[in-house]
């Protein structure tokens, strides 16, 4: 009875480790409609290319300001393909990108995972905005919940 109990118990203690070693380290796949009003997943994504993810509400002052100090530095980490993602409407999503002028950084995509929360939910997002980075091969270099320095996150995505 104690070697099943002991086996029991180092099963429920080996599945406890295993459901945390699937965190956040992978790639999620992710689907959103983006400022053009196009359906798109993280297969979208081209290969072989950091990926830098930013979920946002339009609404959030944390987030603007995150995109004034940012903008200014795009063009440093213009390889980097920059997935924001929201939970809000498509309307704030396309105001978004227009009043940040986003049509002018190709790998910028601003979209919506509308009411599903998927991404909230995989990143355990408690508030916005939030950015993990993933290298080329898809697995986790950074994360950051809440506003980072912008020298260090623009750091980060390059040597992603």
């Amino acid at each position: 009875m104690k070697k099943l109990l002991s086996l029991f118990v180092l099963v429920i203690l080996a599945s406890c480790i295993r459901a945390q070693d699937k965190g956040i380290e992978n790639l999620p796949m992710y689907h959103i409609v983006n400022q053009d009003s196009v359906k798109m997943t993280s297969s979208n994504l081209k290969k072989n290319k950091p990926v830098m993810i930013i979920y946002f509400s339009p609404d959030c002052g944390h987030c603007q300001h995150l995109m004034y100090e940012m903008k200014p530095k795009l063009n440093k980490i213009s390889n980097v393909q920059i997935v924001m993602i929201t939970f809000t409407p498509y309307v704030m999503v396309k105001d978004f990108y227009k009043s940040f002028g986003l049509k002018a950084y190709p790998n910028i995509t601003v979209g919506t995972e509308g009411y599903t929360y998927e991404m909230q939910q995989y990143f355990h997002v408690k508030t916005t905005p939030f950015i993990a980075i993933y290298n080329k091969s898809g697995h986790l270099v950074k994360a950051y919940e809440k506003v980072p320095d912008i020298d260090d996150l623009i750091a980060a995505a390059q040597k992603a």
